[in-house]
């Protein structure tokens, strides 16, 4: 028996897609998982430290990893409409934003990436917290304007802010490409053959939690920062979708024009491995 670690957040999206794999759903043959759940952020850094045998990573902090770490074709966060958002107590326009202090979910976060490819001089002045703690953050004064992910696009109006731009759209209007958020790494040490089967169980498990889509909902309140019902269907339905299937060759050269972006403005280093195993 092989034993992998496997690192996903606690979001719904997540627990939605890894629920059948790591509840024995789904036959697993001779691997098995030892899942940490953590911040997405947090999962950015340990891939950095090679901690994480299978993991969810920002598409950003696949930029930096390329050497060590391949792309599996199932379980990512790709899509239209579902990209991050730039928040504020009042209404404003991004040029208003420079000087400011913005707080983000993270440096390697790809909401990150996309606001300096948007406008680099937004990323000088800046405040590290948890995702669930940024609107909390601006409400209360201690920045001036919030990077926003996850659960936090649907309820940052009823906190009364306002949307100061969304970097979907942004993205979507630049490229004509969906946005990749996300992705599920796999180390290259483990071998092609490895690789692919935990692509093929990722993918499986995502099928079963469609198949059987009020099973793992204990599980993902369990860990959800929001439990609204409506909340948590409209995270699943944004962010699981066929790209979490098969990114496809649309979701490719999206991450390619992403990391042509990311390299032009020296964000990101240039790449000496594919994306894949293979």
């Amino acid at each position: 028996m092989r034993s992998l670690s496997l690192g996903y957040s606690p979001c719904p999206n997540d627990t939605y897609i890894f629920y059948g794999l790591v509840h024995g759903r789904i036959s697993l043959g001779d691997l098995s998982f030892r899942e940490v759940l953590e911040d997405v952020e947090t999962l950015n850094q340990m891939a950095r430290r090679s901690e994480l045998d299978i993991t969810k990573v920002s598409y950003h902090a696949l930029g930096h990893l390329t050497d060590r770490y391949c792309l599996l074709r199932s379980g990512g966060a790709l899509g239209k409409g579902c990209g991050p958002l730039v928040i504020a107590r009042e209404e404003l326009q991004m040029k208003d934003l420079r000087g400011k202090t913005i707080a983000i979910p993270g440096v390697l976060t790809t909401a990150f990436l996309l606001l300096r490819i948007c406008d680099n001089s937004l990323g000088n002045t800046i405040a590290v917290m948890p995702f669930d703690r940024i609107v909390d953050a601006v409400k209360a004064g201690e920045a001036d304007a919030g990077l926003i992910i996850h659960e936090s696009r649907f309820t940052y109006q009823k906190e009364g802010l306002k949307k100061v731009l969304d970097l979907g759209e942004w993205w979507e209007q630049a490229t004509g490409l969906p946005i990749p958020l996300g992705g599920i790494l796999a180390k290259r040490e483990l071998g092609e053959r490895t690789v692919r089967r935990v692509e093929d169980l990722v993918r499986k498990s995502i099928e079963y939690s469609r198949a059987h889509p009020q099973e793992p909902v204990a599980y993902i309140k369990q860990h959800a920062r929001e439990l609204q019902d409506d909340v948590i269907n409209q995270h699943i339905a944004l962010y699981v979708n066929d790209f979490s299937l098969d990114i496809g060759d649309e979701g490719i050269a999206a991450v390619e024009e992403l990391f042509k972006r990311a390299e032009r403005e020296g964000i990101t280093p240039g790449r000496t491995r594919p994306l894949f195993s293979s």
